[in-house]
């Protein structure tokens, strides 16, 4: 009986590192769809690069700047450049045919990109030293803000400012 106590808990909670990696894993299950071809295959693309756009946007100015000091510093600077090569592809992408042999290839290296960002960089070296360094309230605080601007941004559309934003990483606050 106890495991029912467990998934409400996992359904309610607003633990930010939860929902990163609740958002991490939406993104992984499109990718499988697009490369699979179930369904169709420009509305996928266009979904996956509206939800990277706006997990990328909350991060860069919700949770990063939240969870910068010195612990963090070096990782969150590698981070923003990382997003910046993820806009960059999804930037390029946009423009092309989804069934060439390009848009494959680069959608080949952004899911290896973002692989490598989301599992091994954020949540298995960035997410265990925030999580010791925020208290539960302040998780719940964060991810309450990072979900409600999340909901927000979906709906516009955010993968139209990707373009806009190749020429640099995002800014940082310096670390405390």
């Amino acid at each position: 009986m106890s495991g029912m106590g467990t998934a409400k808990k996992i359904q309610t909670t607003t633990d930010v590192l939860s929902i990163l990696t609740t958002q991490h894993e939406e993104v992984d299950q499109l990718f499988e769809k697009i490369e699979t071809g179930k369904g169709d295959r420009s509305a996928l693309f266009l979904e996956l690069a509206d939800k990277l756009a706006a997990h990328a946007s909350v991060e860069e100015k919700i949770f990063y700047p939240a969870v910068m000091g010195k612990q963090t510093d070096e990782q969150l600077h590698e981070a923003v450049e990382e997003h910046l090569q993820v806009k960059r592809l999804i930037a390029d992408m946009i423009a092309l045919d989804v069934e060439s042999d390009e848009f494959k290839a680069k959608l080949s290296v952004l899911k290896e990109d973002v692989s490598h960002h989301a599992h091994k960089e954020e949540e298995d070296k960035l997410f265990p030293i925030v999580r010791r360094n925020l208290s539960e309230d302040e998780l719940a605080a964060l991810g309450n803000e990072v979900l409600a601007t999340f909901e927000k941004l979906l709906p516009t559309h955010p993968h139209k400012m990707v373009p806009s934003e190749t020429k640099k990483a995002a800014p940082l606050p310096p670390s405390a």
